[in-house]
């Protein structure tokens, strides 16, 4: 097993944030009611590691959906992503989304940078949709995995600053202030961390 999967017994760890128990984020996860819909499309293999940022963003936004991609005999139904003022959200210059233009619903691929690249080559129709970029930030961020590129984004992030393009700080800060709690959590459980530095009660 993996340093961030889950145990199947879920022993020791919160059977719905997957965080451990001493550090289980469920009494401090905003709840929230977003305009935009949310459409998670989460590679099977991020099902069960504790650092799964996209499980915490489903536990908050009322009416975002977490679609499972790629295990094996599963075929993906495109009709998901289809439908009028769908946006992908992903970085690149391809089918941007047009100027002033607001989404109805965001599809989010959550996976590593190479997962998320792969299924947007597999998936016509993703390929298809109106896309938003979002500028490069916090290259020096804490983080619970190393991304890629200094400035990369877990998928927490990625859907808070995206909201709150259209709806705000009522709906980004308290996304990107959960995303704070889920690394102090990380951290403090790998021994980085210290439990007087992070700020829980």
């Amino acid at each position: 097993m993996s340093r961030s999967s889950t145990p199947e017994d879920f022993q020791g760890r919160c059977p719905t944030c997957f965080f451990r128990l001493e550090v289980c984020l469920c009494p401090r996860i905003p709840r929230l009611r977003p305009r935009t819909k949310v459409l998670i499309l989460r590679h099977h293999k991020e099902a069960f590691r504790s650092t799964n940022t996209a499980r915490l963003a489903a536990l908050a936004l009322e009416g975002a959906e977490v679609h499972p991609y790629g295990a094996p005999g599963q075929p993906f139904d495109e009709a998901l992503v289809r439908g009028e003022g769908t946006w992908l959200l992903f970085p690149g210059e391809d089918g941007l989304a047009p100027a002033g233009g607001v989404p109805s619903r965001l599809v989010v691929l959550d996976g590593s940078w190479g997962q998320a690249r792969r299924m947007l080559q597999r998936v016509p129709a993703l390929r298809a949709l109106p896309r938003l970029s979002l500028p490069p930030l916090w290259p020096d961020k804490m983080r619970m995995r190393r991304p890629p590129s200094p400035e990369g984004l877990s998928t927490l992030e990625a859907i808070a600053l995206a909201l709150g393009k259209y709806e705000g700080e009522p709906v980004q800060a308290p996304l990107l202030a959960l995303y704070e709690l889920a690394v102090q959590g990380v951290l403090l459980t790998r021994g980085r961390l210290t439990a007087g530095r992070t700020g829980r009660r």
